[in-house]
């Protein structure tokens, strides 16, 4: 008991390291682009920190994998050149001890994996896309400051109010200013002004494209320079601020599903789904497996001896079950189960790699004998 909870607290100290390090650099490249939106005045600077929360189960579905097959490597690494595992197999600590020891962590990992991938994960993905939402709707008018010009609609428009009412919904006295596509022949684009008592901010619920109501107001066209401008008075007016940025909502929706969701429908792109969400478990149990013989490290080699070739083959193993999901989401495979096909040779590859030391033969030593036996007829 005493050398398991040693082999755990060394494994399980590691893998938060080396998970910390790696959640640090995935998160800071997901801030620096929300930053950069909320700069470019596309995401709400108050929403940023909420983003990442909520964004923080799909990143430690991915990274603790990882984070604890390259733990198992420093640790037990660790343990090889400094001779300590050396003293543990002399002391009859076998390898197949040292596998189940590492297995008892590595179900606790897996158990935390599962809850990430099966339920926090697509409950943040569907959170995030709420926020984004809310966010998209109020955007406008919770920055909109009275009596300053603001661009929207991919600078093609710009509109004024002179006031806004106290719940910021309604914007009083309105000026707006569009260019239009041009008219007849001419390359000209002719310009549009309206003028309006008051306007609401409307969103589509089913296209999300956001639209400025006016009402009671006047409308003028024409081209700049021309005489021929024309003239309509309205109650109500609707213009389409911007078209919003094409998302790939089809791929969130499908992640933000339930698992129990995803677990009634027959649908290929979403059974695989389901299949991908079970099979980062098990890709802890299998990297876990192919870390112990891994770890095997000569004190002459270096502790980061096979660092580089085990990572490599992780990298092989996690883009090999991202390439088959892929191809089922494509449709070139059909059967979503297919997924599971990507599990048993890294099995198979680790456990051959952790029965390899009992499969050597060991060497023949020459002793006493094969001196005696060559030295029979030396004359005296």
């Amino acid at each position: 008991m005493i050398i398991f909870r040693y082999l755990c607290r060394e494994l399980l100290g590691a893998t938060l390291a080396v998970s910390a390090v790696l959640l640090l650099m995935v998160m800071s490249g997901r801030f620096v682009k929300y930053l950069a939106e909320a700069a470019a005045g596309d995401l709400s600077a108050g929403i940023l920190f909420s983003l990442m929360g909520f964004r923080l189960p799909g990143f430690l579905e991915l990274v603790i994998p990882l984070g604890f097959f390259v733990g198992i490597l420093l640790a037990y690494g660790r343990l090889y050149i400094e001779s300590e595992m050396t003293v543990l197999h002399a002391c009859g600590f076998s390898e197949r001890q040292l596998l189940r020891y590492t297995l008892v962590p590595a179900l606790m990992v897996a158990a935390f994996v599962a809850a990430m991938s099966l339920y926090l994960t697509p409950t943040g993905i569907e959170r995030t896309s709420h926020l984004l939402t809310a966010d998209k709707t109020r955007n406008e008018f919770d920055h909109l400051v009275p009596k300053k010009f603001v661009a929207t609609g991919g600078g093609r428009a710009v509109y004024y109010a002179e006031g806004l009412s106290d719940d910021r919904s309604t914007m009083h006295n309105v000026f707006l200013a569009e260019l239009g596509n041009s008219r007849g022949d001419t390359e000209t684009d002719h310009q549009i002004v309206t003028v309006a008592s008051e306007g609401v901010q409307q969103i589509d619920p089913e296209t999300g494209l956001r639209y400025l109501v006016l009402r009671d107001g006047y409308r003028y066209e024409g081209v700049p320079g021309q005489s021929d401008y024309r003239q309509m008075a309205f109650s109500s007016y609707e213009v389409l601020l911007e078209v919003p940025r094409l998302r790939s909502k089809a791929s969130e929706k499908l992640q933000s599903m339930s698992t129990a969701a995803l677990w009634k429908s027959e649908d290929p792109r979403e059974r695989v789904n389901l299949h991908w969400r079970f099979s980062l478990p098990v890709l802890v149990l299998v990297v876990a497996i192919l870390a112990v013989p891994l770890s095997r490290t000569n004190p002459r080699q270096g502790r980061y001896a096979k660092m580089i070739p085990a990572v490599l083959l992780y990298i092989v193993y996690l883009v090999a079950l991202q390439g088959v999901r892929g191809a089922i989401e494509d449709g070139k495979i059909q059967q979503a189960w297919a997924i599971w096909l990507v599990h048993p040779p890294f099995l198979i590859l680790g456990l051959f790699l952790l029965g390899g030391r009992n499969l050597k033969k060991p060497r023949k030593r020459g002793g006493d004998g094969g001196a005696d036996k060559g030295g029979e007829h030396v004359p005296a």
